[in-house]
C-alpha cells in the first residue's frame, strides 16, 4: 500500500473487552490511570506521587460507566464525595481484576489522535539510522507478554 491508512487506537476496544471479561469471571475491574495525561479529570487527592490513580469500575462502584472509543466517564464517590470522572482511553495504563492480578497492562500513555500506519510502519518513524542495530531496535514489536 503506497497510501497512508488511518486506524483507530486498539487500546478502547481492548479496555472493553477486558472490562467485560473481568465481570463475567465474577472479579472487580480496576483502572490504572496516568491521572496527569491530557483530558483526564480525576480527583487530584488520589493521586499518587508518580502521578498514577487506581479506579474501581465495578458496577456497584461506578454510575452511568460509559467505555466509548474516545472517553471513558462515570461518577463514583471518593471518601463519600460524588466525583464525575473522564478519562481519555489513551491514558488507561492497565486495566486488571483486583482479586488476582489478571488483565492488561497498556504501558505508555497514546496519543488521542488516530494511528496512522504506511506501509506497515508507524508514522512516526524518524529518518532511517545509519546503525543497523538501532534500525532493527526501532521496528521490533512492542508487545509484552502479560501473565
Amino acid at each position: 500500500m503506497a497510501d497512508e491508512q488511518k486506524l483507530t487506537s486498539r487500546r478502547p476496544y481492548l479496555i472493553r473487552a477486558l472490562y467485560d471479561w473481568v465481570l463475567d469471571n465474577d472479579l472487580t475491574p480496576h483502572l490504572l490511570v496516568a491521572a496527569d495525561a491530557p483530558g483526564v479529570d480525576v480527583p487530584r487527592q488520589f493521586v499518587t506521587d508518580d502521578g498514577k490513580i487506581t479506579v474501581n469500575i465495578a458496577p456497584g462502584a461506578v454510575r452511568a460507566l460509559a467505555l466509548e472509543n474516545d472517553i471513558i466517564r462515570f461518577s463514583a464517590r471518593f471518601s463519600g464525595a460524588n466525583y464525575n470522572v473522564v478519562v481519555p482511553p489513551g491514558a488507561v495504563l492497565a486495566l486488571y481484576a483486583r482479586e488476582n492480578g489478571e488483565g492488561m497492562l497498556f504501558g505508555e500513555v497514546e496519543e488521542t489522535e488516530d494511528v496512522a500506519i504506511a506501509d506497515g510502519e508507524s508514522s512516526e518513524s524518524e529518518a532511517p539510522a545509519d546503525d543497523p542495530d538501532e534500525a532493527a531496535k526501532k521496528k521490533r514489536a512492542h508487545l509484552k507478554v502479560v501473565k
